[in-house]
């Protein structure tokens, strides 16, 4: 079970470099579409390729930072059922969604979307839009990220049988501090008291 620790923490390591990877992607999306917000306004024109990139890189972001949300547990649970469970009731529930759920359904989006890519690569296929891009680029996310997640499935399901065996703290245990809207209430709140003073 060590060595599946080794390889759980090891596939944590590697969904986080990606997603944190991936963060920066938001950034240039934002600056693209505020470009080609601005291109538009001043010339009236558009650019097919620059409409079409900002999906692309939100397909980049939701896919390529989907295993680090799962690993963080901030992924969406049906609270009524997890909020009444034990930290042990939580983790066979986790192991029992991660076995019949997830890993089929990850197994299911590869089988099906590997046939797609291959094909989309083969023909090199462009958008259908004038001045349109490439689109094998963002076909081949699909199986990058379901990898991905299908690698964070295990390394979460590894972590659940560990703590059920004793071997590890629950791995779904989280620091209740307060929350970055509680941060920034309590910040204007301090400084509106600052001001009245």
């Amino acid at each position: 079970m060590t060595l599946l620790l080794k390889l759980s923490q090891l596939i944590d390591w590697l969904n986080e470099r990606v997603a944190r990877g991936a963060f920066w992607l938001v950034l240039v999306m934002t600056i693209i579409c505020a470009g080609n917000a601005s291109y538009r306004f001043i010339f009236n024109d558009s650019s097919n390729g620059l409409l079409e990139i900002q999906w692309y890189l939100f397909a980049a972001v939701f896919l390529l930072c989907s295993p680090y949300t799962l690993q963080k547990n901030e992924h969406v649970r049906i609270d009524v059922l997890a909020g009444k469970l034990s930290p042990r009731g939580l983790a066979v529930i986790d192991i029992i969604g991660t076995v019949f759920f997830l890993l089929p359904m990850v197994v299911t989006v590869l089988w099906l979307s590997l046939p797609l890519v291959a094909e989309s690569y083969k023909i090199n296929e462009y958008s259908a839009n004038a001045g349109g891009l490439i689109r094998w680029p963002v076909k081949i996310l699909l199986p990058i990220g379901f990898t991905l997640l299908a690698l964070q499935g295990i390394s979460e399901l590894i972590k659940r049988i560990a703590f059920l065996a004793g071997m590890i703290d629950d791995p779904n245990h989280k620091e209740r501090g307060p929350t970055p809207e509680e941060e920034l209430a309590a910040a204007i709140a301090a400084a509106k008291a600052k001001e009245a003073k």
